[in-house]
């Protein structure tokens, strides 16, 4: 029970959001400021002084301030945040939050997914500004757009421009990269053992689909569902990958299943690994977990 329950709460901040759009808009555009780009406006936050205490609540957005450099602006953050490893992890959480221990950081600058946005009243009374990170990506521009922002918000624009330049460069070099087929391989990808996965809306999808994989499952207006055994089994596809790694399930477990030697990716050795924190969070880290996938899709005959 209790590793099910870290693997919800690890992955509801991640892709794990169903029947959403895109709040990332031009109402959230950032509008530059003066004096070294302070005051600066992002949506209804506007920051008079480049914040120097940042709080980060959202382990993805942990990785996109260290990644433009912002990370020396970052006092705390949750206990989920564990990349980089110089995050200054402590045990607060973006799920259940004390506000007594988050004041003690004396904070400048709080970022939350939008999970706890009903949090942001509680801040705000107490002064304490609040960004509240779009969780819910289905493209990377909602990507992209995101990195704009936290850039404009702690003064790293200029870094942050660069990211999201070096990130579409990598992508577009990686997407050239893997082989073309006339038929795209289909996979299914387990988000826990109950069989949960994302559905082809899902930003992670949607990349995969640049690399010629093809999602067996297609549920529109839904990011997640769990599907049935027999589903899975009558899909049959060409590829099993597992971001449920961290909780102990591996290939071997996988194809050890009662009755799953039956599915053509098990028989073809077709199960795949991947980095569970990388398929669920939608930072700069994006790119490794494409590259580990068209390394996969490279070798399939």
């Amino acid at each position: 029970m209790r590793r099910r329950t870290l693997l919800a709460a690890a992955l509801t901040v991640g892709f794990l959001i169903t029947g959403c759009t895109s709040t990332t808009d031009e109402a959230t555009s950032p509008t530059p400021g003066t004096q070294e780009g302070f005051p600066v406006t992002v949506g209804d936050l506007t920051l008079e002084a480049q914040p120097t205490r940042i709080v980060s609540l959202s382990p993805t957005v942990t990785e996109m301030l260290f990644a433009i450099g912002a990370g020396e602006q970052v006092v705390a953050v949750d206990e989920q945040s564990n990349y980089p490893p110089e995050a200054p992890v402590t045990d607060l959480s973006g799920f259940n939050l004390n506000v007594d221990a988050l004041v003690t950081y004396d904070p400048d600058l709080v970022v939350i997914s939008s999970f706890a946005g009903d949090l942001v009243p509680q801040l705000e009374t107490l002064d304490i500004p609040v960004y509240v990170a779009p969780d819910n990506p289905t493209s990377m521009d909602d990507v992209y757009a995101q990195i704009t922002e936290l850039g404009a918000l702690t003064g790293r624009v200029e870094e942050a421009e660069a990211l999201v330049a070096q990130m579409e460069s990598e992508l577009t070099a990686l997407f050239d990269r893997a082989p073309k087929r006339e038929e795209p391989l289909t996979y299914f990808i387990e988000i826990d053992e109950s069989l949960w996965t994302y559905t082809a809306d899902s930003l992670i999808s949607v990349l995969f689909a640049e690399v010629g994989l093809e999602n067996i499952v297609d549920e529109p207006g839904s990011i997640s569902v769990q599907l049935s055994a027999e589903v899975l089994f009558e899909a049959d596809p060409d590829i099993i990958f597992l971001i449920d790694t961290r909780y102990g399930v591996d290939a071997e477990s996988v194809a050890a299943r009662d009755g799953w030697d039956a599915l053509q990716a098990v028989r073809n050795g077709q199960i795949i690994e991947l980095d569970t924190d990388m398929a669920s969070r939608w930072g700069p880290r994006l790119v490794d977990l494409m590259a580990d996938v068209v390394d996969v899709v490279s070798q399939v005959a």
